[in-house]
């Protein structure tokens, strides 16, 4: 099993920032891929940014070129940089992992979730 700890979610002003980060513990060498998703108050969950395990990178055309998502040394560890956020930005995003090389829509492993508010 694995455990998924997100952190680094908060208040901020519009055309700020925040770095998310997603920790992985337990069996974390089952996992390959590792993304994050959001979920706004009645919308449906979306799948913010991914990255396989070769490193390759996936983006919502609503955050390209505004949020970037790496990978940390440790295995098991991927950031979100935000910038330029907006207020429809503002949902709860959860880390998610996967034994899959690509993360999908439905994955194995999902965080509690960070809050991310953007005021405007």
């Amino acid at each position: 099993q694995v455990q998924l700890v997100e952190s680094g979610g908060g208040l901020v002003q519009a055309g700020g920032s925040l770095r998310l980060s997603c920790a992985a513990s337990g069996s974390i060498f089952t996992i390959n891929s590792m993304g994050w998703f959001r979920q706004a108050p009645g919308q449906e969950r979306e799948l913010v940014a991914s990255v396989t395990s070769g490193g390759s990178t996936d983006y919502a055309d609503s955050v390209k070129g505004r949020f970037t998502i790496s990978k940390g040394v440790a295995k098991g560890t991927v950031y979100l940089q935000m910038n330029s956020l907006k207020a429809e930005d503002t949902a709860v995003y959860y880390c998610a992992a996967d034994p899959s090389p690509v993360i999908k829509d439905v994955t194995r492993y999902r965080g509690q979730g960070t809050q991310v508010t953007v005021s405007s």
